[in-house]
């Protein structure tokens, strides 16, 4: 590990940078052999820093690792000398995978050996300004300066963006003079709560009940009434400035019409029942329609994100049965993020701030005394924020705007001394969701940026930001929230059940996260079923999760064999048959079409039934074993009947001495019930609803908060329950139907000596196996 550490720092890396690439052993693999490339003809020391980072920005992102040699020698070369090119490199090995690669297209279409003058890029901005200049001259400083950077830059491909805006700047200071005290003045904001009328999915509230079709099927239907990809301006709401169709046409161009779709969850905790309704709608909507979708982590906030929630989260939705056409991570995109962020300032829409975070909460909060500083002073004041010159919560950089909701000027970046988990120590400024999501979905040219109604406030800042800084702006589309009675979904409220030691962890099967389901038994096709059944919608639904377990019925119905097990057993002693009788006994496996198979159960002297099934004392209505009223044994052809009840010294009863003869012999018994022999010993863990009340986080409803809603008996152990032998060979989460009991799936606690089985009716019950030995 320290050798790798070391080549990894060789090459520009922070020690804490290098460390957390080795977790990741696929970008780890492939740095090392890009830089073995690189210094087999460069020789140990030919890899500077600014190589080394465009070197690790490509093992990053390349999907097809058969391009690493051919690229590593193209940054070797210096060929490839800035993102800019290593991102058309990129694209371009991804829509050429043929052998062998055309030199000369390819950098072409990198700008190989392109080399851009000064003189070009003033003869450009000139002739950009001379196409605008009477709107300027009638504007001002109004102008959208940012509609000249990006003609500029069209003009300049290769260009490097910061000289092109200097002389940008320089070009209209001299043609305008100095700011006046008019072009000072606030340009009227637009208002969006008269834009954005519409709700999101609102076109299919009369349309969709989700019932009937699955979810593919909505989702198809629904592709017709979404904008086309590269359509966007034809979605109402939607912000279109001069720059809109040039913009439009080049992601056009990247993506070829595809559409894009992303999954960008937080990695502070784990997903819940909620998140597969996003799941569904992100990667189904892109499944639907031939398109593909990114699962891309938001991971902005190094204070509250884990490896373990990482991983979780993509097992998930692997889980769910998606598979990411790539996973990203907004962390991917720090120092372009970074970049824009200078651009925004240098545009006039940004500032550096330093009011402290209780003045900045709320929607009444005042304008901020530093709104209006100069450009140049918040540069050098973000600069310093960047460099680690000021203290948390002493500065921030924020954006002049007015969300939908009426909040002013949010937050962009905020100061934080804390290791990020993939760049370390590398930055101490990190972005805000209201920035970073836009600029993301814009960087991965996603077509249709689909989010829960509570993010609607957050869709004017969106359209601003992108167009505020002339690039690629996708539309968001809201959908309603999916909400579950009977629990809580919200992560800092998951942390105090655990912590209060009310739950065991994220996946104990009493709670509604994705990882408790999986581990209660759930399938993942009957969750889809359940986003399905629920629909595409737009309102908010909450649910009763009996719905969601008739889901899980449907499908453990057919796909989870048939097996006997008793949880409270009652010895039963066949007098009539000799001490070492067995017999064999063909149990099917699904009773309603046996030609899906069956299992052998044996079958002995002593089998053991279920206490609910004998009574002492006959009682009207009552069909099982009494001494006054025979049974028949399921599957075995026998019926029973009672001969002695034995008891122990406090009156319990602990055995039955009955006789047996053959069901073609005996009268027809008034009901059948299931038995084990030699069976294997369990332990059952019993659920019931974890809260007693159906809002828990209602305070009307529960006044004291929902941690006094916690339903005492929301747990009970069974130390000896039975179940029979067939099941000894089961593997994590194989699902069993325990006949006249309920579904039934074993659990990762499960050990060679043990494990663990969960059942979905309107109980839920989980079974420990505690001895492979028999009874």
């Amino acid at each position: 590990m320290a050798d790798s550490v070391a080549l990894f720092t060789s090459i520009g890396l922070s020690e804490q940078k290098a460390k957390e690439t080795l977790k990741n052993e696929a970008l780890s693999s492939a740095l090392k052999d890009a830089i073995t490339q690189v210094q087999r003809v460069h020789g140990p020391s030919g890899v500077d820093k600014a190589m080394g980072t465009l070197l690790y920005s490509m093992a990053s992102r390349l999907k097809d690792t058969k391009r690493l040699a051919f690229l590593s020698d193209s940054i070797g070369q210096r060929k490839i000398s800035t993102e800019l090119q290593l991102a058309a490199a990129l694209e371009f090995v991804k829509s050429h995978p043929q052998d062998p690669i055309n030199l000369k297209e390819f950098e072409e279409a990198c700008g190989v050996g392109v080399v851009i003058t000064p003189e070009q890029i003033e003869d450009a901005v000139e002739s950009v300004i001379k196409k605008h200049k009477e709107q300027l001259l009638k504007e001002r400083y109004h102008f959208n300066m940012g509609l000249l950077m990006g003609e500029a830059r069209s003009a300049l491909k290769w260009a490097d963006g910061k000289v092109i805006k200097n002389e940008v700047d320089m070009q209209v200071l001299h043609l305008l003079g100095p700011k006046t005290e008019a072009d000072l003045e606030k340009k009227p904001k637009v208002k969006f709560s008269d834009v954005f009328t519409s709700v999101g999915f609102s076109f299919l509230g009369d349309v969709m009940t989700g019932e009937g079709k699955s979810l593919m099927e909505q989702l198809r239907g629904e592709a017709l009434k979404f904008h086309k990809t590269g359509e966007n301006f034809k979605t109402e709401g939607y912000v279109v400035t001069p720059k809109t169709m040039d913009l439009l046409k080049k992601h056009m161009e990247i993506t070829g019409g595809q559409i894009r779709t992303r999954f960008p969850p937080e990695p502070n905790g784990i997903l819940h029942i909620g998140h597969a309704k996003a799941i569904n709608f992100n990667f189904g909507y892109a499944k639907a329609n031939n398109g593909i979708c990114f699962l891309r982590y938001d991971d902005t906030n190094p204070e509250k994100e884990e490896e373990k929630y990482f991983t979780a989260i993509k097992d998930m939705v692997e889980w769910l049965g998606y598979k990411p056409y790539a996973v990203t991570h907004a962390s991917d995109n720090f120092q372009q993020l970074y970049d824009l962020a200078v651009d925004l300032i240098r545009r006039g829409q940004a500032y550096v701030c330093h009011q402290k975070g209780e003045d900045l909460k709320g929607h009444n909060a005042p304008p901020s005394p530093w709104r209006d500083r100069p450009v140049e002073e918040s540069l050098v004041l973000f600069e310093r924020m960047k460099k680690g010159l000021f203290a948390e919560g002493e500065a921030t950089l924020r954006m002049k705007m007015v969300m939908e909701d009426g909040k002013m000027d949010p937050v962009a970046y905020r100061i934080k001394y804390t290791p990020h988990h993939r760049t370390g120590d590398e930055w101490c400024i990190y972005p805000t969701y209201d920035y970073t999501h836009c600029l993301c979905d814009s960087i991965e040219n996603i077509t249709h940026s689909l989010c829960t109604k509570e993010f609607q406030a957050r869709r004017s800042s969106y359209y601003w930001l992108c167009n505020a800084l002339d690039v690629y702006c996708p539309v968001q589309w809201e959908y309603g929230r999916l909400n579950l009675t009977y629990t809580v979904v919200s992560k800092r409220k998951i942390i105090k059940l655990v912590e209060t030691g009310t739950v065991r962890d994220w996946d104990d099967p009493r709670l509604f996260t994705l990882t408790a389901l999986r581990r209660r038994g759930f399938p993942p096709e009957a969750i889809n079923n359940f986003c399905a059944r629920v629909g595409v919608t737009v309102s908010q639904t909450t649910t009763e999760p009996h719905l969601l377990e008739s889901c899980v019925r449907d499908v453990l119905n057919d796909t989870a064999p048939r097996v006997m097990a008793v949880l409270e057993p009652l010895k039963v002693t066949i007098t009539n048959l000799p001490d070492n009788f067995k017999s064999d006994v063909q149990v099917p496996d699904f009773p309603a079409n046996e030609a899906k198979g069956s299992h052998t159960v044996p079958f002995t002297r002593t089998v053991y039934i279920e206490q609910t099934d004998f009574r002492e004392v006959m009682e009207k209505g009552y069909k099982r074993l009494t001494p006054q009223q025979p049974v028949g044994l399921r599957h075995a052809g026998y019926v029973i009947s009672v001969q002695k009840v034995i008891k122990d010294a406090q009156g319990k009863v602990v055995e039955l001495e009955v006789t047996c003869c053959s069901t073609e012999n005996a009268e027809k018994p008034k009901a059948f019930i299931h038995w084990v022999s030699q069976p294997l010993v369990c332990e059952v863990r019993l659920y019931e609803r974890l809260f007693l009340h159906k809002h828990p986080e209602d305070t009307s409803e529960v006044p004291n908060g929902f941690l006094s809603d916690i339903n005492p008996n929301s747990l009970q152990v069974i130390t000896s329950a039975l179940v029979d032998t067939s099941v000894k060979g089961a593997k994590v989460f194989d699902k069993f139907q325990f006949e006249r009991v309920g579904y039934f799936s074993l659990d990762p606690d499960s050990t060679a000596d043990k494990s663990l089985f969960i059942m979905l009716h309107h109980k839920m019950y989980s079974v420990l196996i505690t001895a492979i030995s028999s009874r």
